[in-house]
């Protein structure tokens, strides 16, 4: 059966502080999620072809036009879908506190990609609860490709500005001749070489923001190793999409992340993700990142 596509009739699941969503509605929200996140690359993709102003924040990443313009939409679309749920946004909502339930969003992950042309950037949006999250879309709109997940993990293209049909897609086993690891364009640190080091890895593979999440789902690559800074809007939705594959993301104590660490600002410590989970045990991280911010 072929996963339902969101559209604007798409029934919105209820959502409550007071219980947690139930499968059925976690696969909803997903849904909608990816109709949301869709919308919000059409928005990007207007400023990526037609020019965008940029400056950097104080942590030195940029920031552009296209950033605040997407979540701007993202923030107003899940305000009006689930009110009073709390939405902790990278650009204009990192300060928020979360709550029993709440959203992470990226608005746009990989901007210095984006800014470049590359086409290898992300939106991201993940609802969480418990301090996992439990549905979340991926959408890369100038590659036309768009994941999303609640209880399985779905890939469908980008057609006219939303999601097409969804397919169902799983992560792959660790291949017998050696791993692909996709290895990020604009960061690197000398922690991930040598945990790649110690790994069965035969082949590398450039690629740019939370894409890495999306091809490690659909078996496109094996591995994907971070030690450096990143925060939690960074790494939810593809962190959920590639669980829900088969795959996972594990911290330097082997177990999985868990969200809403306010007191750390949201910030990440290091991970690798892998599609093939009997691998994990293999990654050997520094226990902390850098302080500076990615």
């Amino acid at each position: 059966m072929t996963p339902a596509t969101p559209s604007a009739t798409t029934p919105v699941p209820a959502l409550s502080l007071d219980r947690p969503p139930g499968p059925a509605e976690c696969d909803a929200v997903a849904l909608r999620l990816a109709g949301i996140a869709a919308a919000a690359g059409v928005i990007l993709r207007h400023y990526e072809l037609g020019g965008c102003r940029h400056h950097l924040k104080a942590d030195g990443s940029p920031t552009s036009q296209a950033d605040l313009a997407a979540e701007a939409q993202i923030v107003a679309a899940l305000g009006e879908a689930w009110p009073g749920i709390p939405v902790i946004a990278e650009e204009t909502a990192a300060e928020a506190a979360p709550a029993a339930l709440f959203f992470l969003v990226d608005p746009l992950d990989g901007t210095k990609d984006f800014l470049k042309g590359t086409g290898e950037y992300t939106v991201n949006i993940a609802l969480v609860s418990g301090e996992r999250p439990v549905a979340a879309a991926l959408a890369a709109p100038a590659l036309g490709r768009i994941w999303a997940a609640g209880t399985r993990a779905l890939e469908a293209p980008i057609v006219e500005g939303g999601p097409g049909a969804f397919r169902p897609v799983a992560a792959r086993p660790a291949p017998p001749e050696g791993m692909t690891a996709l290895v990020s364009r604009s960061h690197g640190e000398a922690a991930d070489e040598a945990c790649l080091a110690g790994l069965a890895v035969a082949r590398r593979r450039g690629v740019s923001s939370a894409l890495k999440f999306g091809l490690l789902a659909c078996g496109e690559g094996d591995v994907y190793v971070r030690c450096g800074p990143t925060m939690e809007w960074d790494t939810a939705a593809g962190d959920h999409i590639l669980t829900q594959a088969g795959g996972c993301l594990v911290g330097p104590d082997g177990r999985p992340f868990g969200y809403g660490r306010r007191p750390g600002q949201y910030r990440n410590g290091p991970f690798a993700a892998f599609g093939d989970p009997s691998r994990a045990a293999r990654a050997v991280l520094p226990a902390t990142s850098p302080t500076r911010a990615g």
